[in-house]
């Protein structure tokens, strides 16, 4: 019997559990060689320092972001883009031309049109038309970009939250804050470089995955600041446990991690160092940070605030205090604006009033607050929701109640400050504000605009994983440089 006939017998008398056992030796060689030092292998070690200062890739027109989204998503139709046609079309059918082969989360059939029983205005030397439900912000206006044709992929409001903030309708993604501190670093070594202050009526349906690292280091995980007891978890020693002894123990376990790490290399741990020393400098910070008290009077009433309540309105300014100790990126979530019309507290009568009276007035005063100190140059304000409303009535269950359905097609967002163009409109839609007629903004494009503001090619801005490149944006997005100061 040949060599080669031998082998071939011997293939065929091997079991699966005895194949299994001779590839193990294999796996454990790769693993191995995975666990060895990296400096031994002429890997580069991780950074000391992730949160270090990194230079853009060309001029920043913003120094951060502080992004006041709408969780809900509020209706352009009643806030920003009126629509004289629809009042003058209200309950009529809408033409089938728009509608035929349409996919909508609740409404059925042919549905009748809804204008906005709420009254417009020009606002400003701008003339921007702002809604009788945003007196505040209609004093703003002339500091205002309004973008009136956004348009997205998504229907539902978690992959649409998700979509809008990470480039990806599902879990896993990194967030555009993430991004953000992984290009360019924190400025503030006492302070995360990333926060979220959530508000209104719950938390928003795309849960933590709207402030997820994804599969960036997790030292670029969103920070959420809560409303009550400790602002960060655990940002307090317990007690009998005073700040010598605390240092003392934290030095000892840096020692443990960083003997691991040399061992290891896993830049995890290197993240893990940073954390406690990031947490032991906020244990002096971040109360200092969230004591509104010791604003003026002036300034509460500017803002609508109060000391110890939660709000909205103490969240923008805790927002522009954490602008002002070089907070990178700044994320404000308020729920509530879902308005279907199902009873009182989902319609565009009365739910829709009551949001905008939360935030009107807090919104107003963060773009005036951050001019009065010179910060709104350098400051990125942006205002708007994961999707738009429909121009019909979702009447559903033939609910009596005006509310309107999701609207992926076309929907309103503001910006300001940061190398926007102050006092200008952008983009529209028909007659109807069912579909887009001027100057798309898809929101790949909006990220792409913010990262361009901040100084970073969103095109060379990409980390590789699974031996694939990926981006915020995917392979998608162009600046809107129409916007652009």
């Amino acid at each position: 019997m040949t060599e080669r006939e031998i082998n071939e017998l011997a293939l065929k008398h091997i079991t699966r559990r005895h194949l299994f056992k001779m590839t193990s030796y294999g796996i454990g060689t790769l693993a191995l060689g995975s666990m060895l030092n990296p400096k031994l292998l002429g890997a580069t070690p991780p950074a000391e320092n992730p949160f270090a200062v990194r230079p853009p890739h060309f001029a920043p027109k913003a120094k951060r972001v502080i992004f006041l989204f709408m969780a809900g998503a509020p209706s352009q139709l009643d806030l920003f883009d009126p629509k004289p046609k629809l009042n003058e079309h209200d309950r009529e059918p809408i033409p089938e031309s728009f509608v035929e082969g349409e996919r909508f989360a609740f409404i059925k059939g042919t549905p009748k049109l809804l204008g906005s029983p709420h009254k417009f205005a020009q606002h400003g030397q701008s003339g921007q038309w702002i809604s009788e439900l945003l007196p505040y912000t209609a004093n703003v206006a002339d500091d205002l970009c309004v973008i009136r044709s956004v348009v997205t992929d998504q229907f539902n409001h978690a992959p649409a939250q998700i979509f809008s903030m990470t480039g990806h309708q599902l879990p896993g993604r990194p967030s555009i804050g993430s991004w953000l501190l992984y290009g360019l670093g924190a400025e503030s070594q006492d302070l995360p470089g990333f926060v979220v202050l959530v508000s209104g009526i719950n938390n928003p349906d795309g849960g933590k995955a709207l402030w997820s690292n994804g599969f960036l280091p997790s030292h670029y995980q969103g920070v959420e600041f809560r409303s009550k007891g400790d602002p960060v978890l655990y940002v307090s020693d317990p007690e009998g446990m005073d700040r010598t002894s605390r240092r003392e123990m934290l030095d000892v376990i840096r020692q443990l991690n960083e003997i691991q790490l040399t061992e290891q290399g896993d830049p995890e741990i290197a993240t893990r160092i940073s954390n406690y020393e990031l947490a032991f400098r906020m244990q002096a910070s971040v109360p200092e940070l969230t004591d509104l008290s010791n604003e003026t009077p002036e300034t509460h009433a500017l803002y609508g605030t109060a000391p110890g309540q939660v709000s909205f309105a103490n969240n923008c300014m805790l927002a522009r205090r954490l602008a002002e100790r070089g907070c990178r990126f700044i994320q404000l979530y308020h729920r509530g604006w879902d308005s279907h019309g199902t009873s009182p507290g989902d319609d565009i009568m009365a739910s829709l009033p009551a949001r905008c009276r939360e935030v009107d007035q807090a919104c107003a005063a963060l773009i005036t607050d951050l001019k009065q100190r010179g910060m709104l140059d350098e400051t990125l304000v942006v205002w708007g929701g994961e999707f738009g409303r429909t121009p019909m009535n979702e009447e559903r269950d033939g609910s009596t109640y005006l509310g309107r359905d999701h609207h992926p097609r076309a929907f309103t967002i503001w910006m300001a400050g940061g190398g926007i163009k102050p006092g200008v409109s952008f983009g529209a839609t028909d007659e109807l504000g069912y579909n887009i007629t001027e100057n798309p903004v898809h929101v790949h494009d909006l990220n792409a605009t913010i990262l361009h503001l901040m100084g970073l090619d969103h095109t060379r801005l990409t980390y590789n994983y699974l031996g694939r490149d990926f981006r915020l944006t995917d392979v998608h997005g162009e600046v809107v440089q129409g916007i652009l100061a």
